[in-house]
């Protein structure tokens, strides 16, 4: 593995990720590469060299037969080794990636019992931790039928408290010691866009959407020093998976304060645009508006993430025909029409741009109605956001494109989600479900992203996924709901060019064309010529931004 400076070549290291400063720079040729960028047209540009300039943003593009600059401060070797930009990831949540690899992670269990045995082995690892926290069961993977209880966490750990986030983050499994330090009774109501799940009028042990918050008084907050470890860690992550720039949706106040923290000291290597959790956390960061691009274009406050309905796992996503598996019940609203409205003038009228969960049809169908009303008073480009959009009834499918809005979507839910999707919804309700093809031949943009730590963070198996339509092991055989299909320079365009645009940024990221940014990969192989399980297999060898090497995997 080799990690390259400015001046020199460095030598060889044995740590992955580099978190230090690097001396300033003049201009950079990185040649001999099989080089492949978008443009704005979503045609592929391909070229064997690139310069860089001193602030670390591309200068030029050569192809074999160009003259190469003579004089250049540093000069890098690709050997013939494929170079894309860095991908975009439009939609994730930086901090859970890090807590996540931190905490205790059930996100790869196939069992409750596979989920106990973890938890035991968690428990016993960290025996001074006075709440065991952790996220990434589901019941649907699980094959179990129905939600976990209280009384399967207790049969492990009765006597310190658990509290465990499903995959999606949309509900919460805790133990019965974890309800009584919360203060959780037969008595306690569920609140409003929450539902607390009982049977015989007492609590099971699990709590859906804002019902969650019921816990926030009793769980110790992390410390600072954690938030900021936490935050390492997902660099860490992403970078070594090519993501050189996340949306971070549903930034907090501290979460900010970490991202400040790491951008004081040098310590910010990926590009993070944040997206308020809730109005009052936009206000508290932006004041007045968004903020400005901080640390040569790694930090921005771009807008408000708001939600009006909960997920599809967990029965909260709002639907407007009954759940086919549970016909007395239609999802959670988390906000009134009116609610919604109010939050999102608010955020309009100061220039902040908005991005709202909507996963159920009738979710989806409100949100499009907020936007057709608010657009004659919001005039110019607002480039509203939906996100996920998993669940569309057709006859809305046009209104996303005449609004100007974009789909924020992540091509990894539609492979986990089928069978639940099929379940949850029955067959014929499926023709608007996770419609990429169908929203883009519409006119409307695609952003993709992978809503991590819901999902892994990796961007190729999103791509393979999109492409395909199939999962990891092939299925189904020729892709679910085929029709729906992208070709893979729609798919790249979604996670690169389009991401880059649905977070104003398209002046600066996105592609590796004159101006914008050097954000760039080394990988093992061609995205245009691989195969989709080739290209779900592909390692990203290097990873740079603004023209610097930030990571290099040990294996080269």
């Amino acid at each position: 593995m080799r990690i390259f400076s400015k001046a020199r070549a460095s030598a060889a290291l044995c740590v992955s990720v580099m978190f230090v400063s690097a001396p300033a720079q003049a201009d950079s040729l990185i040649e001999n590469v099989n080089g492949m960028t978008l443009n704005e047209e979503g045609k592929v540009i391909r070229f064997s060299a690139m310069v860089i300039d001193d602030d670390g943003r591309v200068k030029e593009l050569l192809d074999r037969k160009d003259k190469r600059p003579k004089q250049v401060d540093f000069q890098f070797d690709g050997k013939g080794k494929t170079l894309i930009p860095g991908f975009v990831d439009a939609h994730g949540h930086v901090m859970g990636l890090g807590f996540a690899a931190l905490t205790l992670d059930l996100s790869g269990t196939k069992s409750l019992a596979e989920a106990q045995q973890a938890l035991r082995k968690y428990a016993d690892k960290y025996p001074n931790r006075p709440w065991i926290i952790g996220r990434g069961w589901n019941q649907e993977t699980w094959g179990l039928g129905r939600f976990p209880t209280a009384t399967d966490i207790d049969a492990i750990i009765p006597d310190r408290p658990v509290f465990l986030e499903r995959v999606d983050g949309h509900a919460a499994w805790v133990n019965s010691i974890g309800m009584k330090a919360a203060g959780i009774t037969a008595a306690t109501k569920s609140p409003s866009g929450g539902a607390i799940e009982k049977a015989g009028g007492k609590p099971t042990g699990v709590f859906v959407d804002k019902a969650q918050e019921l816990f926030a008084k009793s769980i110790p907050a992390p410390r600072p020093v954690e938030r900021d470890l936490a935050l390492m860690k997902a660099q860490e992550i992403l970078l070594s998976q090519g993501v050189t720039t996340i949306a971070d949706m549903g930034t907090s106040m501290q979460d900010w304060q970490s991202f400040r923290r790491a951008g004081d000291k040098g310590q910010l290597k990926v590009r993070i645009i944040s997206y308020a959790g809730e109005i009052d956390n936009m206000i508290a960061i932006g004041g007045p508006g968004p903020s400005p691009w901080l640390y040569e274009d790694h930090l921005k406050l771009a807008g408000v993430k708001l939600y009006i309905d909960g997920a599809l796992g967990s029965r909260g996503a709002l639907l407007k025909q009954p759940y086919a598996d549970k016909p007395a019940e239609k999802g959670l609203a988390l906000l009134t029409s009116a609610q919604l409205k109010n939050k999102m003038s608010r955020a309009a009228m100061d220039g902040f741009q908005t991005a709202v969960h909507a996963i159920g049809d009738q979710a989806n169908e409100e949100l499009l109605s907020a936007i057709e009303e608010l657009q004659y008073t919001f005039k110019g480009d607002r480039r509203w956001r939906i996100e996920h959009a998993q669940i569309v009834d057709p006859v809305d499918l046009p209104r996303i494109a005449k609004t100007g809005t974009i789909a924020s979507m992540q091509p990894v839910h539609q492979t986990s989600d089928r069978l639940m999707a099929e379940a949850r919804l029955g067959a014929g309700r499926l023709d608007g479900a996770y419609a990429w093809r169908s929203i883009l031949e519409s006119g409307a943009k695609l952003a993709f992203g992978t809503d991590v730590p819901v999902e892994s963070s990796n961007p190729f198996a999103g791509l393979a996924a999109a492409i395909t339509r199939e999962d990891a092991n092939g299925e189904p055989f020729g892709g679910w709901l085929p029709a729906e299909k992208l070709t893979r320079e729609q798919a790249w365009q979604a996670y690169t060019v389009d991401a880059a645009y649905a977070a104003f940024a398209e002046d600066r990221i996105g592609s590796l064309t004159k101006g914008k940014r050097a954000d760039f990969l080394i990988i093992s192989d061609d995205l245009m010529l691989a195969t989709p399980q080739a290209i779900r297999d592909i390692v990203v060898e290097q990873t740079w931004v603004a023209g610097r090497p930030v990571y290099v995997t040990e294996k080269q």
